[in-house]
């Protein structure tokens, strides 16, 4: 489940760093980016995103403290994390889950034999929204998942009004989710990735 302002779908730029000036004193430089997985070291920082982004849209988190503790100490290869100079902006968490849809299990369970990657939450923090990030990140993390020789495809759960977006990110919609929270429903979204095409180049069918 994830929640965000659905902005265009960007790809990432790479911009130069201004030149310094005559003297050799750099007046300005752009903030440092870097994308990485999270740790369970991540997880305070992750719930206080989350929990601004949630409460105010649904009344709770898709994933309260110890479940992100939970996922960051089983999986943290499949979450992503943007750092601006150091700081949190904007993150993903995701599990492997092995069955063809959602269901309410999928929630809290990592299944280590599954292919498919379940995206509990995509969350950008206050001050960095309206800015193309979660798309952007969610390009950077499809990516990823491409070089993982397990993912096969991603799943998530958002409510209506997100549909949109991620169907510019390149989701399809497969109709209602299993999956309910309290009094929300849900679509339930795939996206296909390259791993089903490396698993068979390598295994020999």
């Amino acid at each position: 489940m994830s929640v965000l302002s659905a902005v265009p779908f960007l790809k990432p730029v790479h911009v130069r760093s201004p030149r310094s000036p005559p003297g050799g004193q750099r007046r300005h430089t752009l903030p440092a980016s870097e994308f990485r997985c999270l740790s369970p070291e991540d997880a305070v920082s992750v719930f206080e995103i989350e929990r601004e982004a949630f409460i105010s849209v649904s009344g709770d988190c898709p994933l309260h403290l110890d479940e992100i503790r939970h996922f960051l100490n089983l999986c943290p290869e499949l979450s992503l994390g943007w750092f601006e100079e150091g700081r949190l902006v904007a993150f993903i968490i995701g599990s492997l889950w092995d069955q063809e849809r959602l269901s309410q299990a999928a929630l809290t369970l990592h299944r280590p034999r599954g292919s498919a990657v379940h995206i509990h939450v995509l969350a950008v923090h206050r001050g960095c929204r309206q800015q193309g990030k979660g798309s952007i990140l969610m390009w950077r993390y499809l990516q990823y998942l491409r070089g993982l020789p397990a993912a096969r495809r991603a799943l998530l759960m958002c409510q209506g009004f997100l549909v949109p977006f991620y169907q510019k990110c390149g989701f399809r919609a497969l109709g209602p989710c299993a999956v309910t929270v309290g009094d929300l429903s849900f679509v339930e979204m795939e996206h296909a990735v390259r791993g089903h095409a490396f698993l068979r180049r390598n295994s020999g069918c």
